[in-house]
């Protein structure tokens, strides 16, 4: 693979493994979850993890409206629309309800690009209000000595010899503390030529990038996004004719002259060639 002239990497999902953090994310919000409910609530989380339940990555979710839709990752477009239980919506009442692409703000429309985010809809939809203090808990729980967040072997050294070459950026949702916290834990200190936090993304994603370009002097076909969310990182590169590494489980592969898939990002680096 050819080494371009500026990587920009998420960190959540792409830059450690795991899934613990978010059961402990679904165990801090069940609290809040009326008593009546924790039942069904912990049997939903457990079908969306699965791939049993409407609900899934790769979705998004609309918390007024408690719907789950589908959504076409290259125009932000609802394609369909789903109750909880999986009925399906009218088209005509789909194309009533969201005119125009889908505008993502973190608490009414969600995109579950994530993990993060099936708990997240499984405790808005049975009533909890504030998610974000559970949320605090889990990053805050996730820098103890109880939760054992192992860096990837040669991950630092990658990264390191890649920056030789290029210029690599991270740019995160995560908050400048976590951020800091999680570089500690995955021994990630110093990498990074730059590191834009709180980034807001998918609603900031084409601002961030026009700015990043911009700012290391590089034409959009010369620049990789590496991420594990396809509508926060990968659609946009590709709209702006990036080339981009998306990371994903999931056995449907997402085909694009710019695109590379992989299951791992330590899959990734054995292929890249420094």
């Amino acid at each position: 693979m050819q080494v371009e002239k500026l990587y920009i990497f998420d960190l959540d999902g792409t830059l450690y493994e795991g899934t613990d953090h978010f059961d402990y994310y679904a165990k801090r919000l069940a609290i809040d979850v009326a008593e009546e409910d924790k039942e069904a609530f912990w049997a939903d989380y457990e079908k969306s993890k699965n791939g049993e339940h409407v609900l899934e990555v790769g979705k998004a979710y609309d918390v007024e409206h408690d719907a789950v839709l589908t959504v076409d990752p290259m125009t932000l477009s609802v394609v369909e629309a789903h109750n909880w239980d999986g009925t399906k919506w009218p088209l005509e009442k789909v194309k009533d309800t969201y005119k125009g692409n889908l505008e993502f703000d973190f608490e009414t429309i969600v995109a579950i690009g994530d993990g993060w985010w099936l708990p997240f809809a499984c405790a808005k939809h049975y009533g909890v209000k504030d998610c974000y203090k559970r949320y605090c808990e889990t990053k805050e729980y996730m820098v103890t000595d109880e939760f054992q967040l192992d860096p990837i072997p040669g991950l630092r050294e990658f990264l390191l010899q890649l920056k030789e070459k290029t210029n690599i950026v991270l740019m995160t949702n995560s908050d400048a503390d976590d951020v800091g916290r999680l570089f500690s834990e995955l021994n990630l200190k110093g990498v990074f030529s730059k590191v834009v936090t709180s980034a807001k993304k998918p609603s900031l994603t084409d601002h961030y990038f026009n700015e990043l370009t911009k700012e290391f002097g590089v034409k959009p076909s010369e620049t990789v996004s590496v991420g594990d969310n396809f509508i926060n990182e990968i659609a946009p590169a590709l709209l702006q004719e990036m080339k981009a590494v998306y990371i994903s489980g999931s056995s449907q592969a997402m085909e694009h002259d710019n695109l590379v898939q992989v299951k791992r990002i330590t899959d990734w680096v054995e292929s890249v060639k420094i």
